[in-house]
């Protein structure tokens, strides 16, 4: 994963300082592309313990086509929750303390964060316990599964972009139209969070295939980790199904950035030595991608270096 650190150094020493969406501010670079050969190995960060089981819950999740949080934490899995939980603090229903900015202002004041912590805790608990209020609350609007597996068309119907591609790099895998988008314009404005990992495209050569990522939006500490892990799942799983092998993961960045106040986790983190790769086992009994669950996805040899917290950007 050296490719990885090498990017953070290069914002480290030659991003621009710039504000952002969050208030936080961050260390950004524009346009920048990294190559991971999928058969050296599963590209999960040994420089930090990243959560395996997260990244595939979160997959699976896409994969069902699911755009609510409930489903997730079920699971176990809270990356999701800050933007579910900020639709409800900013809606007349919350009568709790109050939460304005609540990610910048947690971050600064360990008294908050607990009260922060109280208010969420009980908002997965009414999740999980009251079906009307998961239904207001715990969805996130028309994000990435939605868009993956049912694209709405003019006429009132959908499009499941991600089976059509895996149909295609089937029967026709020279084409050069396999890509799925979860950039929607129409819809957009309907999202908790419009789409960081924006766009990809397959590719077929030589019996591998490969993916290529376009990520307008690029969290390079808490996010991008995430992103490697989980589109280089996916394309283990597309390739599976097709009778593939694996062959690269192109990650492309737009504005690939740092928050000021991850900065020293970053360092931390530079003093690590990586460590080898782990590889990637899947249930061999399971031929689609849409019948795995998360036990049906492991890892052999994942041996990373401790886990380094920082706090989310909302």
């Amino acid at each position: 994963m050296e490719q990885y650190l090498t990017l953070c150094k290069h914002i480290m020493n030659s991003g621009v300082t710039k504000g952002d969406r969050t208030g936080t501010g961050t260390k950004s670079v524009f346009g920048y592309q990294m190559r991971f050969d999928l058969s050296e190995g599963f590209p999960l960060l040994t420089t930090k313990k990243t959560a395996f089981r997260l990244v595939v819950s979160e997959l699976l999740w896409f994969l069902k086509g699911d755009t609510n949080v409930k489903t997730l934490i079920q699971a176990n899995n809270h990356i999701w929750d800050e933007w579910a939980f900020e639709k409800w603090v900013n809606s007349e229903e919350y009568t709790g303390p109050d939460m304005t900015n609540f990610g910048v202002r947690a971050a600064k004041d360990p008294e908050f964060k607990n009260v922060v912590q109280q208010q969420m805790d009980l908002f997965c608990e009414k999740i999980l316990s009251e079906d009307a209020f998961a239904e207001e609350f715990g969805d996130l609007g028309p994000v990435y599964g939605r868009q993956w597996r049912s694209w709405p068309t003019m006429d009132g119907q959908t499009i499941d972009q991600l089976r059509n591609v895996i149909e295609q790099i089937k029967v026709n895998p020279d084409s050069r139209r396999h890509i799925i988008t979860a950039w929607n314009p129409a819809e957009v404005d309907e999202m908790a969070l419009p789409p960081c990992h924006a766009f990809m495209q397959f590719y077929v050569a030589n019996g591998k295939l490969s993916c290529q990522l376009y990520q307008r939006s690029a969290d390079v500490f808490l996010g991008v980790p995430f992103n490697i892990a989980s589109y280089a799942l996916l394309t283990h799983l597309i390739a599976k199904e097709c009778h593939l092998e694996v062959g690269e993961f192109v990650h492309t960045l737009g504005d690939a950035h740092l928050y000021v106040n991850h900065m020293e986790q970053v360092t931390t983190q530079l003093e690590r030595e990586p460590r080898a790769l782990p590889q990637l086992l899947l249930n061999d009994q399971k031929e689609s991608i849409f019948d795995f669950e998360i036990e049906d996805i492991a890892l052999e040899g994942y041996d990373p270096h401790p886990r380094i917290k920082a706090p989310i950007a909302v």
